[in-house]
């Protein structure tokens, strides 16, 4: 039997969200965790139910989308995030990237395109709406590469790497940050996928160049 995919949502406008909801109970090998209208309401939920993705919002009553995802990717280096929102700014999808969301797509393109992109990040890709992904091709072009892939570490991915940087292996970094050893790895093979590296050190020399 398949593993069934645990789903999450989370999305202030009830009638969306019911909408969001009946698109992936309908979706074969997927199963809703739970759907919230706050970040405030989602973070406490979604920590003990641990699911395999999120489909969240940016503009949330009380704390953002944003936050909640970097709240939630800190404790959970593996859960998926999957922006939905109605911005196109730069800034928002660059602090998504940042926070640890895997993909960034727009409510304009309706719940049909939002499931296609949930399927394209359970399979492992970073999927975005067009525009959006053009504006980030545009927005690297302008920056020097070595600067804007560091921005898309979080700052838990940034503690790591600083500290890999001084030269310490991956059980001292897991001490002074008060981790485990396997939590480490999990950071560590995160910004060797953010950084487009396979070793220590490519990952330093890039994180130098900066």
């Amino acid at each position: 039997m398949n593993h069934q995919k645990i789903i999450c949502i989370v999305e202030d406008k009830p009638e969306l969200r019911n909408a969001m909801v009946m698109m992936v109970e309908l979706t074969n090998g997927l199963v809703i965790g739970g759907s919230y209208a706050s970040a405030e309401e989602a973070v406490p939920s979604i920590t003990r139910i641990v699911p395999d993705a999120v489909l969240m919002d940016i503009n949330l009553p009380g704390s953002s989308g944003i936050a909640c995802v970097a709240a939630l990717k800190n404790r959970f280096p593996k859960m998926l995030f999957l922006m939905c929102t109605a911005y196109e700014d730069n800034d928002k999808i660059f602090n998504s990237l940042k926070a640890g969301a895997s993909g960034y797509i727009l409510k304009s393109e309706g719940p049909a395109k939002m499931m296609d992109a949930l399927a394209e990040m359970l399979a492992g890709g970073s999927p975005m709406s067009s525009s959006i992904a053009r504006k980030v091709v545009s927005s690297f072009a302008h920056l020097e590469i070595e600067h804007a892939l560091i921005q898309t570490l979080t700052d838990r991915e940034k503690a790591v790497l600083e500290l890999i940087a001084t030269g310490l292996m991956n059980k001292e970094v897991a001490n002074e940050l008060n981790m485990s050893p396997a939590t480490a790895r999990t950071h560590i093979q995160h910004i060797y996928e953010k950084l487009h590296v396979n070793t220590r050190v490519e990952a330093v020399n890039l994180y130098l160049k900066r």
